[in-house]
């Protein structure tokens, strides 16, 4: 501990955006003028200043303030002096404890000039009237944080983007700060990678690949253009987390909309941000430009659910991910050793694995799978291409009776759902009638209103999904013109890429093979994304006939 003659006076000085906005009373240079020449009028010695600019007075963790109190709780401070009270924080019980106890343990004399207190006169009224000045240097703050969450709340409900910063791959409008503009380096990367998922790339892989690539990180990249980022600098710029591809990997800006409300804080006092449900995400369509299709971002969302793992020996397939057991409808694993060649790898079905009496055996070689989902694949597209018309009028044919019998199902059991709604809001005020006249009891009465409350809750969901597929029902036209479009545009493949496949298959059954002839005879089943499955054979016979 130094002695009193080598102590410093910390001469304490915070500006919050807030309080800029009110002029230059509060400024760090005026603040800066009116402490030094208070130590100097007054001796104190080795005046010593911290500094907080653009932080709130809401929170402690302020870089300034914590050097301060390390200083104070070192023994090294004999006086800390601030402007007024509301530079030293704005939080009732946390500016007390600091002020009349922390101080106080250490020794520290502490003063606040323009509010007249000193905490060397304990008698002085001056104290009392401190506690109230704290009391209404919080209630500012609170006044404040309702206007500024009111003002925000109407921003995001008008569609303007509440982030301070543009996501990666965006750069805010110079014209329009409102607007963002594509930032053409960075999007680059963004469609790589989607791309790289698109191909059965997991986070992890992903991330590996960029920092080999010696690809620059969003917080680096943002650096080098000379971008504000709330993020520090990292070690190694080249590193990317998979966390940050995940991230990217997830959001919905990259298709051209403007999505308020994901995050929100408990109080002025908490500032961790938490993740806010998606029902209560408020999103704007066509804002921006976007950089991912929106068919290549729900395949990719699709993707991120399947959660498919890379084998111990590091290898990974094409259909990882895709191929399921025809009986059972479980996955089929990947199953390889680093001792394999590329034609002994192979599939097997996890039920069969686990337990040989519940499925049978659908062991499967990777290349014969290959061969088959290539040949039907291709001939998949080239008949699309050259028999469109036939193909439209019989899968339509059949995409509407299945889409008439399922609408027709679920808007029975839609009517059904609504009915027993109302019959539950009916007896919800008669069950309250009841009770305020004493028909039954409270106990009786929350019992039997927590039941219909919880039969509400799960039909509202079941509402709602039932909803949800009677949309996509009636939306099967346009997905069969989708897919007509999305096969046009692989007119021109010679063999089945990772892309290719995700981008077209949504899932390959495999059915247990079949010796029955003396040979191994084995079939699968394609279910192709937006269609389902297409019957080639019967096709082609329907249409020479």
């Amino acid at each position: 501990m130094l002695r009193a003659t080598e102590k410093i006076t910390a001469l304490y000085c915070r500006l919050s955006q807030e309080d800029s906005q009110e002029g230059d009373s509060n400024s760090i240079v005026n603040q800066k003028n009116i402490l030094m020449q208070y130590a100097r009028q007054n001796r104190f010695p080795n005046p010593t200043f911290f500094i907080d600019d653009g932080y709130s007075g809401t929170g402690f963790e302020r870089p300034g303030f914590q050097k301060m109190i390390g200083e104070v709780e070192a023994g090294n401070v004999c006086c800390v002096i601030v402007k007024d009270l509301s530079r030293f924080g704005r939080n009732f019980v946390m500016t007390g404890m600091y002020t009349t106890i922390t101080f106080a343990k250490h020794d520290v004399r502490f003063i606040a000039i323009n509010d007249n207190y000193d905490s060397v006169n304990q008698n002085s009224t001056e104290g009392d009237f401190a506690q109230l000045k704290n009391w209404f240097n919080e209630f500012y703050a609170r006044d404040t944080s309702r206007k500024i969450r009111a003002v925000n709340k109407a921003k995001g409900e008008r569609g303007e983007p509440l982030s301070t910063h543009a996501p990666y791959g965006y750069i805010k409008d110079p014209d329009n700060p409102k607007r963002w503009v594509v930032d053409e380096e960075a999007a680059h990367i963004v469609k790589r990678i989607f791309t790289l998922c698109m191909e059965g790339r997991g986070p992890s892989q992903i991330a590996n690949v960029l920092t080999d690539d010696k690809v620059l990180a969003p917080t680096a990249y943002h650096r080098k253009e000379g971008r504000l980022t709330p993020h520090p600098e990292a070690e190694n710029p080249y590193k990317w987390c998979p966390r940050t591809i995940a991230d990217l990997l997830e959001r919905r800006e990259y298709i051209g909309c403007t999505v308020n409300f994901k995050t929100y804080s408990t109080s002025i006092w908490d500032k961790k941000k938490r993740k806010n449900e998606e029902e209560n995400h408020v999103v704007f369509y066509n804002t921006h430009p976007a950089i991912i299709e929106l068919e290549v971002f729900d395949k990719v969302q699709e993707i991120r659910q399947q959660r498919h793992r890379r084998s111990k020996t590091g290898k990974t397939s094409l259909f990882s991910g895709l191929v399921y057991c025809a009986d059972c409808k479980q996955k089929l694993y990947f199953s390889t050793t680093r001792y394999f060649e590329k034609r002994q790898d192979f599939f097997v079905c996890s039920t069969h694995r686990h337990d040989k009496d519940k499925c049978g055996s659908h062991y499967i070689r990777e290349v014969v799978l290959e061969e088959m989902v290539w040949f039907h694949v291709e001939s998949v597209i080239s008949y699309v291409l050259y028999h469109e018309a036939y193909f439209r009028v019989r899968k339509e044919k059949e995409m509407r009776l299945k889409s008439d019998d399922a609408i027709r199902v679920c808007r029975k059991q839609l009517a059904q759902s609504e009915k027993r709604l109302s019959e539950l809001d009916r007896l919800f005020v008669r069950l309250y009638e009841d009770n305020v006249n004493a028909k039954i009891t409270d106990e009786r009465f929350a019992m039997m209103s927590k039941g219909y409350e919880d039969e509400q809750r799960q039909l509202k969901v079941e509402a709602q999904e039932l909803q949800q597929e009677i949309e996509i029902q009636e939306r099967q036209i346009e997905d069969l013109d989708r897919f007509v479009q999305k096969i046009s545009q692989y007119a021109d493949l010679q063999e089945l890429t990772p892309y290719a496949l995700r981008d077209i298959i949504k899932a390959i059954y495999v059915e247990a093979p079949d010796k029955s002839s003396g040979k191994r005879r084995q079939k699968i089943h394609i279910c192709y994304d937006l269609v389902g499955f297409i019957p080639l054979d019967t096709l082609m016979k329907q249409e020479t006939a």
